[in-house]
């Protein structure tokens, strides 16, 4: 059977029953389950159950981005906090803008006001944000003895972190799914290796192949802190995490083989070990043509981008798991026949 969904016209499943599936307003926004019945229960949110591939009364639809930047309310919050660092590591803050979206919209995910970069120096890195520049590193590390000065995990660094989704769960009352993130060793490797934002991501990729020892030793010791840092975030209150590998398709498929994906399944199995029924999401941004190896990685669900078409990634993907997103934001510009699929 086919099922169309409204905007995304691409959006259609071939499988033996219809499929919940959403239609997303941002870059990840929807989550398609794999319609495996529920298990029985406390009812948990609507995203929580969808993400673990159960069978859902109606779709799910959040925005991945929808703590941020397009709404007035954060931008007059902006202006009297005009530090990023100050507004995603100040637990009133964090909490007050994570919540912005909730109130306007109710969406079906609220997600924490963070950066992939703000557990960096809880291992013992020093970064800043420039409005203009973004991301600052301001020691590039390069060499096997600065990986071997990194440390674990010191919590007491991103404390901020845990009281705001602890105040999220109790603020959202289990009526939308509370999400926290993470970036992936490699996506996180390029800010530290590169010094902040890059293009190219030449200096990276150069030492794949001229000190792969390095390379493999800043990797590793990222995927464990992230393993601990999920972990973390899920016992203060975090329902669904989502990884995001958001360079991972900067790499050619063998190379994402080598340098990105190991690192994924190394944290998912860690986290998994410990909280198996916690879902975990994990994003490429242009992973078209990494599909099937990101399904290998252990994770529920498969986000993709909006270059890619639903009903091509629902059969690369195994149905034991979710798909989420494609989307392009852009349809938002669109009028409201159009959204809800009423006319065009």
């Amino acid at each position: 059977m086919n099922k169309s969904v409204g905007a995304s016209r691409s959006a259609v499943l071939r499988r033996n029953a219809f499929k919940p599936i959403a239609v997303g307003m941002s870059r990840a926004p929807a989550v398609v389950s794999n319609a495996q019945p529920a298990s029985a229960g406390i009812v948990e949110p609507l995203m929580v159950r969808a993400a673990r591939g159960e069978k859902v009364e109606r779709a799910p639809c959040w925005m991945m981005r929808q703590a941020g930047r397009y709404q007035k309310s954060y931008r007059e919050l902006a202006k009297k906090h005009p530090s990023f660092r100050e507004r995603s590591e100040t637990t009133e803050l964090i909490v007050e803008i994570s919540l912005q979206p909730w109130n306007s919209f109710k969406p079906d995910g609220v997600i924490l006001f963070s950066d992939i970069l703000t557990p960096l120096p809880g291992i013992g890195v020093n970064f800043d944000i420039d409005d203009n520049k973004g991301p600052i590193i301001d020691t590039p590390i390069r060499t096997l003895e600065q990986v071997k000065q990194l440390h674990a995990m010191d919590f007491s660094k991103v404390d901020f972190v845990g009281r705001a989704l602890t105040q999220l769960r109790s603020e959202v009352n289990n009526q939308a799914a509370v999400l926290g993130f993470v970036g992936s060793p490699w996506t996180l490797a390029t800010y530290l290796i590169e010094g902040g934002s890059t293009s190219l991501y030449k200096t990276i990729k150069t030492m794949c192949f001229s000190a792969p020892e390095v390379l493999d030793a800043l990797l590793s010791k990222l995927a464990d802190a992230m393993a601990e840092y999920i972990k973390y975030q899920i016992r203060a209150g975090a329902q669904c995490v989502q990884i995001f590998d958001s360079w991972g398709g900067q790499l050619p498929p063998r190379e994402w083989e080598k340098w990105s994906g190991p690192y994924l399944k190394r944290i998912i199995a860690s986290v998994k070990a410990e909280y198996p029924t916690v879902p975990l999401t994990l994003y490429a941004n242009g992973s078209g043509g990494l599909l099937e190896r990101l399904a290998t990685t252990g994770a529920d669900v498969i986000g993709v981008d909006w270059t890619t078409d639903m009903a091509d990634a629902r059969r690369r993907i195994p149905s034991t798991q979710s798909v989420q997103g494609n989307v392009d934001p852009a349809i938002l510009f669109a009028s409201h026949g159009i959204l809800t699929g009423r006319n065009g």
